[in-house]
């Protein structure tokens, strides 16, 4: 079956994110759109997923762990988790990866953790949005050890995206599915960077409001509406043909 997505939204825990990005109002939103999966993946951490993933049982939408981690070399990797617990241990060892800078949170934004009531818990004092120690040849094995896959986010962006920051694909690299934010980019990125053309190539809208993400205009075809089956085919090259 097909099933409508957008796995790379941002809540009020990005210091970028818009403070009405609360939990509730990103799973209702998605609802409301029509939307079937959504992930919320705040910069370098999972803080939020735990209430997005108590809504998102409330309002019939499927929610996915996730984050947009920043490498050493400041390249964005959305990664996507089968299940909370992965998903918040993962985000202890990127917290314990972070460069020690403080927020400024007239300069850069507040970090507000939320519950699935849209109460502020606390704020993230470090600032989320600098580089990690991992570098991105570590990431799929480390992902992978908490469950979790590595998609590169927006590869057509000019800034913090594996194209722009380290001016080509890893000969060496393990990724299976790629982010592209222009869809209409995905013949030229391919014809330009060959180990693109046996993955899966999504579009999500790296929604930092409300109003910016997506209507249910791209879709999977999946077995199923489960994490697993979702993860499983990211997780697998793609096959021309099949």
């Amino acid at each position: 079956m097909k099933y409508s997505y957008d796995l790379h939204i941002h809540s009020c825990l990005s210091p970028c994110g818009s403070d009405d990005s609360l939990p509730s109002n990103i799973v209702g939103m998605a609802a409301l759109k029509g939307l079937d999966i959504i992930a919320v993946t705040d910069h370098n951490s999972c803080g939020n997923s735990r209430a997005v993933d108590k809504l998102g049982n409330e309002y019939g939408v499927l929610t996915v762990p996730g984050m947009e981690l920043t490498t050493a070399e400041e390249v964005h990797v959305v990664c996507l988790f089968h299940n909370i617990e992965s998903a918040e241990e993962f985000s202890e060892y990127v917290h314990s990866k972070l460069l020690p800078i403080e927020n400024n949170e007239a300069a850069f934004g507040k970090q507000q953790f939320a519950d699935e009531d849209d109460n502020i818990i606390k704020t993230e004092p470090l600032l989320l949005i600098n580089a990690t120690e991992i570098p991105f040849d570590g990431v799929y094995d480390i992902v992978k050890t908490y469950s979790g896959i590595m998609i590169p986010a927006h590869i057509d962006k000019s800034s913090t995206s594996v194209l722009s920051n380290m001016g080509f694909i890893p000969p060496d690299s393990k990724f299976s599915t790629a982010e592209i934010k222009h869809i209409g980019y995905k013949e030229r990125l391919i014809g330009e960077n060959p180990y693109l053309n046996d993955c899966n190539i999504i579009t999500n809208s790296d929604a930092h409001y409300l109003e910016d993400i997506n209507e249910p205009i791209n879709f999977l075809e999946l077995r199923e509406k489960s994490i697993d089956c979702l993860l499983d085919t990211f997780n697998k090259k793609y096959i021309k043909g099949r």
